[in-house]
């Protein structure tokens, strides 16, 4: 047996030794240089205005009806980007499925390289504390760092916080003039283990003002603040956990269509935010 000390195995806490400030020697600029030679792809810029579909639902809806169309330029080795015309914004970039902390911000980051100017992540979540029947939206404005990719961009706290506090009261206005959508603004728990959501867990989430839980809001924000990439995330409450039969009910072409009219609000919120000197 080797009972010699592994100085690496104390050496490695998630949460210290880091340099949060440093630059990365392998950036998303070179990866997606390396796809677009290896796939004989062109340089072509992604929209201005991209959102991350989790769950898969509005990337779903576009191709049952003909409306989205694949992005060619698109260099992820992992994903497909769709492009699709949304009344009043324009082109807007679509990525499905990139479910979790990790996946989202690896997605987000070459988004941000290939031309992305604004993000919006619309992910499906479950409810922790009751406010009204689901479903229903919230624009999280900070959310509890129960994974683990928000500290390799900033350095250990409780919450990530939404980076530009103008940017967010803005999209609220915005999204609270929707004619039938419910949206509430407030903290989330972002975990990376959905299966480990336990009554005590729950509990806590709850005891610290949790509105709902989900995957990929607290790293989003952590790599915006880093990165100052304006990145907006809601989490679309449809569920509580499963707790009664008939739980995950998203509405309409399931939650598509309020989805869509949710990231039209953000990017007009995000239009009419003044952009500092």
């Amino acid at each position: 047996m080797d009972d010699k000390p592994h100085r690496s195995e104390s050496a490695w806490p998630i949460v210290g030794l880091k340099d949060h400030k440093a630059s990365s020697v392998f950036r998303p600029e070179a990866l997606l240089r390396e796809a677009r030679r290896q796939r004989q792809l062109a340089l072509v810029a992604v929209p201005e205005i991209c959102m991350l579909d989790p769950d898969g639902d509005v990337v779903r809806h576009l191709k049952r009806t003909g409306a989205g169309r694949i992005h060619e330029g698109w260099a992820c080795y992992h994903t497909e980007l769709l492009a699709f015309d949304l009344d009043g914004v324009g082109e807007v970039g679509i990525v499905g499925c990139a479910v979790g902390a990790p996946f989202a911000v690896l997605v987000a980051e070459q988004l941000f390289a290939s031309g992305c100017r604004l993000l919006v992540s619309v992910t499906s979540a479950g409810q922790i504390t009751p406010i009204g029947p689901t479903p229903y939206f919230v624009l999280i404005d900070r959310a509890l760092r129960d994974e683990g990719t928000s500290y390799h961009y900033l350095p250990g706290s409780t919450f990530a916080e939404a980076a530009d506090a103008p940017l967010l009261a803005r999209v609220e206005q915005m999204g609270r003039a929707l004619p039938g959508i419910t949206l509430h603004r407030g903290a989330t728990w972002t975990t990376d283990a959905p299966y480990r959501e336990t009554e005590a867990a729950i509990a806590r989430a709850r005891d610290l003002g949790m509105l709902a839980v989900e995957m990929e809001a607290a790293a989003l924000y952590a790599f915006s603040a880093t990165s100052s990439c304006p990145i907006i995330c809601f989490a679309h409450v449809t569920n509580a956990m499963a707790q009664t039969e008939g739980d995950f009910e998203k509405g309409e072409a399931d939650g598509a269509k309020a989805t869509l009219a949710i990231v039209s609000a953000a990017v007009w919120g995000w239009s009419a935010t003044p952009t500092p000197s």
